[in-house]
């Protein structure tokens, strides 16, 4: 028996979840949601209870379940930036051009490995060493 092909119709993303479900901000939703998905990863690589990550966070305990569960409507970005810099991580933002093949830019965030330096973290090393009118490499 064959099955019958079918008509099935379908929408092309745009990359932005938050703006194909017609979100009024969904450039902040999706920052706020990759923000989330680091502090999940932090907790579960730490091995961390909630309770434990409450109190590194400085947040209450059901925050942290509303967080995990991906409910950010009562914190800004700034405000999860705060969270993973309390696990511990550094949060460095940085700009660059967009493509000419975009019309406008685009936020986006991600895991920087250890070796990789930005241009942000070269500036901020000379700055704290000293270091003013000399070519960062």
């Amino acid at each position: 028996m064959t099955a019958k092909p079918r008509n099935v119709e379908y929408t092309i993303s745009s990359g932005n979840v938050f703006a194909d479900l017609g979100f009024p901000e969904p450039d902040t939703e999706l920052i706020k949601a990759d923000l989330v998905h680091a502090i999940t990863t932090v907790i579960e690589q730490r091995d961390l209870r909630q309770v434990e990550a409450a109190d590194l966070m400085g947040i209450k305990q059901p925050n942290v379940s509303l967080l995990l569960r991906g409910r950010t409507e009562n914190y800004s970005v700034g405000r999860l930036i705060t969270l993973l810099n309390r696990l511990g991580h550094d949060v460095i933002i940085a700009h660059r051009e967009k493509p000419r093949s975009r019309r406008i830019g685009r936020t986006r965030v991600g895991l920087l490995k250890p070796a990789v330096h930005t241009v942000a973290e070269r500036s901020a090393t000379s700055y704290q060493s000293g270091a003013k009118g000399r070519k960062i490499p």
